[in-house]
């Protein structure tokens, strides 16, 4: 039984279909067939049920797919544990946040795909809470309080963040100067809740607005354009805050440093590459500041 059979049927199983497999491989759809074929063959049982809208798991090939997870993760963490050093092969699937990740975290993973030209990483941007096992991933990259979950997370860095709004808005509608001022004003919607400091409290509030958005970057352009104050990391508005179309305000009441963290499937075992990629965060938030 060839392990790229088993990790082909892996990637076919939770991609949902043969075309979406090949595309996350990066090899032809006829391969990806021959090597289901193959594999079906050896075991002499069905392990797809394929349909003109995909492939489904058969009852055998559901039961099947998670021995040969665990089995294809086994083997990395031998090959790792053998071979500990040297440049990395093979393929990294990371989760990035859409609003912070084109900009601050993309940079670093330039940085690991030079370091190690042998691996391929396929990074896909969003601000959807994706499933990693479900969506095949080998991590996440996540800010911010996480969620109760069966994922192995570690702390990378911390994300630091003010209340911003426009010199326009500032001008016409004041700005507030304790939380409890907050609701006298549009808020720019992003968060349920927003939260300060108070000394050794937090303080929470729930904004009110006629302008919400899931992405950082929309909030920070609608608040340059004087829509309303908003509650942002400082990764989404150093640029407008050095620019002056943004300006702190409330700056008595700090926000609360913000978590990131590189989140992984549960395994007694954290593979090499992304080891190797929490480093690199490491690196890069002891060197920017503004992160």
């Amino acid at each position: 039984m060839d392990i790229e059979d088993l990790r082909t049927f892996v990637e076919v199983a939770d991609a949902g279909g043969v075309s979406p497999a090949a595309r996350r491989l990066g090899i032809s759809k006829s391969m990806v067939s021959r090597r289901l074929i193959r594999l079906e063959e050896s075991l002499g049982i069905q392990l797809l049920a394929r349909t003109t809208r995909g492939a489904g798991l058969t009852e055998a090939g559901a039961t099947f797919r998670d021995y040969a997870a665990r089995v294809c993760a086994e083997i990395d963490v031998a090959r790792e544990t053998v071979l500990p050093t040297g440049d990395l092969r093979g393929r990294l699937r990371v989760a990035v946040p859409l609003t912070s990740g084109p900009i601050h975290f993309a940079p670093v993973l330039a940085e690991v795909a030079r370091h190690h030209p042998q691996l391929q990483i396929h990074a896909e941007y969003s601000d959807r809470f994706v499933d990693l096992i479900a969506d095949g991933f080998d991590c996440a990259i996540r800010v911010g309080a996480l969620r109760d979950s069966n994922l192995t997370a570690r702390r990378v860095g911390q994300m630091y963040g003010k209340l911003v709004a426009s010199p326009d808005y500032i001008r016409m509608h004041g700005s507030p100067e304790k939380p409890d001022e907050i609701s006298a004003h549009q808020a720019l919607v992003g968060a349920e809740a927003w939260r300060f400091l108070d000394g050794d409290k937090i303080v929470t509030v729930q904004p009110q607005g006629r302008f919400s958005s899931d992405n950082g970057a929309a909030l920070a352009s609608a608040a340059a354009a004087g829509l309303g104050i908003a509650w942002l990391p400082d990764c989404v508005t150093h640029e407008y805050l050095a620019t002056g179309m943004l300006v702190p305000i409330m700056t008595r009441y700090p926000l609360p440093a913000g978590g990131v963290y590189v989140v992984r499937p549960p395994s007694p075992h954290s593979a090499r590459k992304v080891r190797v990629l929490c480093e690199f965060l490491i690196e890069a938030f002891e060197r920017s500041p503004h992160l």
